[in-house]
């Protein structure tokens, strides 16, 4: 199952930490609408639409969509809970669970490399797994002007429009992702106060500018044939643009969230395949990851830790963490009873959004 590793090669974050330095399934019968539909019949939100919905088992469903803030189309895939039906007269709560950068998968990673599939089988929740692109950084490109793509836009505007309508999307929502998934989970919880219930970041970038991190992630960027510049510009000229993007800048609009933040120290540990090397990318996320409890705790914010020790930036490790975040994510989302088989508390109440037409995404 872990044989696709994330990064695949050690020399291949050789590759982005030097480039740092210089940058600065079983067939199921299948539901009755199983073949793929035309924009014409599927919900729209601001010119976004769904342009295949493909069916690979009971629970599980690709959709195409088309995204004007993406200026393109980008595919996702959704796990259904036990139960759903098209056009039911109920909501569920909904899980977006965000990959990180340089793979394949995209977001077919989360079902790919782990067992959420089996792990969420029994949970009444509709579980989201979006493209973030190669690495799209969960962000709005300003792209020297062009302010495209606009991953977040796509996610939390278009798509969620789609979901709510279309798959029957509730409105308790929690958030979950690992290496630049998890900045982009901390980030989307940030910058959308009271939109999400729950946050989890496993082995995320939580402080873009902390001395050295704007580096490696310019160095990700040129790994994967971007222009390093393209993003959010330079840390320096941009400032601006690189901190209203920072989670440790804005950590006081994470009150209230419930939050989990787990990461390794990028030796080999007990998940990894014997004569394993250690990785320079992890402890990249640790540094951020510390210093961004160390804030939270000083302003007086609930957070849950699990800095693990010895694990490479890889799979068999975030599946854990997944594991060990659910029973945070059961007890915000309403669902009653964790994986220990204790009566979960009753939901804290925080604010949510109504209409997605209703949302205005920050300022910038």
């Amino acid at each position: 199952m872990h044989s696709g590793r994330w990064f695949r090669r050690p020399v291949t974050w050789s590759v982005v930490v030097s480039a740092a330095l210089l940058a600065g399934s079983v067939a199921a019968p299948l539901p009755a609408a199983s073949d793929p539909v035309t924009a014409a019949t599927t919900a729209e939100h601001d010119g976004a639409r769904v342009l295949q919905e493909n069916w690979l088992d009971a629970r599980t469903v690709d959709l195409v969509i088309y995204s004007p803030a993406l200026r393109t189309s980008a595919p996702v895939r959704l796990l259904l809970p036990e139960g759903w039906t098209r056009g039911a007269d109920r909501a569920w709560p909904v899980l977006y669970l965000l990959h990180g950068c340089c793979e394949d998968a995209d977001y077919r990673a989360w079902t790919k490399f782990t067992d959420v599939r089996e792990f969420l089988a029994d949970e009444d929740v509709l579980t989201v797994m979006p493209s973030g692109g190669p690495a799209g950084f969960y962000t709005r490109w300003t792209n020297f002007g062009a302010d495209a793509p606009d991953w977040e836009a796509f996610h939390l505007r278009e798509l969620r429009g789609i979901l709510e309508r279309d798959y029957g999307a509730g409105q308790r929502r929690a958030v979950a992702g690992l290496s630049i998934g998890g900045y982009g989970a901390s980030a989307y919880a940030f910058r959308h106060p009271g939109m999400f219930r729950a946050a989890a970041s496993f082995s995320g970038l939580l402080n873009t500018l902390q001395p050295a991190v704007p580096g490696v992630i310019k160095g990700i960027l040129l790994r994967e044939g971007e222009d390093p510049f393209a993003m959010w510009g330079d840390e320096l000229l941009d400032h601006r643009t690189w901190s209203e993007r920072n989670p440790f800048d804005h950590a006081e609009a994470l009150r209230g969230t419930a939050l989990y933040v787990s990461c390794g120290n990028g030796l080999p540990g007990p998940l990894d395949d014997p004569g394993s090397l250690p990785d320079p990318l992890e402890p990249a996320a640790l540094s951020t990851s510390q210093v961004m409890i160390a804030r939270l705790k000083n302003l007086g914010i609930p957070v849950t830790e699990d800095f693990y020790g010895p694990g490479l930036h890889d799979w068999p490790y975030w599946e854990r963490e997944l594991h060990r975040a659910w029973p945070m994510f059961a007890e915000r989302l309403g669902l009653g009873v964790d994986r220990s088989g204790a009566s979960a508390n009753a939901v804290a109440t925080a604010p949510t959004s109504t209409s997605p037409a209703a949302i205005r995404m920050p300022a910038e």
